[in-house]
């Protein structure tokens, strides 16, 4: 059943989307490599974001057309159930090419939500 609240499910994506931006500020491919807590705190925080994802099913697609919600979701089965073959280089690309387009259709469509319904928080 997808969630009975978007803007939540929306606002979790944000909120991770946020502190990955944190925790990886001012770094760079070659000093995320050999920082295992920031890739580690990285990795719970795309897991957040791809639970999310699976549970605004179909809605995500629906709201926000222009983004991967497929491999969205499926990062965060990797993370959970392929734990041992993480490359990096994928999660840097992903942070680095991928977190801007998601984080600004996020915010658009939030923006759209609460202005068809002021009342949604």
């Amino acid at each position: 059943m997808p969630s009975k609240n978007p803007v939540r499910r929306l606002e979790d994506i944000l909120d991770n989307i946020g502190l990955i931006e944190e925790y990886t500020r001012g770094a760079s491919y070659d000093s995320f490599v050999p920082d295992r807590k920031t890739q580690d705190a990285v990795e719970r925080c795309l897991a957040r974001i791809s639970e999310a994802a699976s549970k605004l099913e179909s809605s995500a697609e629906a709201l926000i057309p222009d983004q991967p919600w497929s491999q969205i979701r499926t990062i965060g089965n990797i993370i959970r159930h392929e734990y041992d073959t993480i490359d990096a280089l994928i999660i840097w690309n992903i942070i680095s090419k991928d977190l801007d387009s998601l984080k600004g259709s996020i915010e658009a469509a939030l923006e759209k939500l609460r202005r068809q319904s002021p009342n949604v928080t």
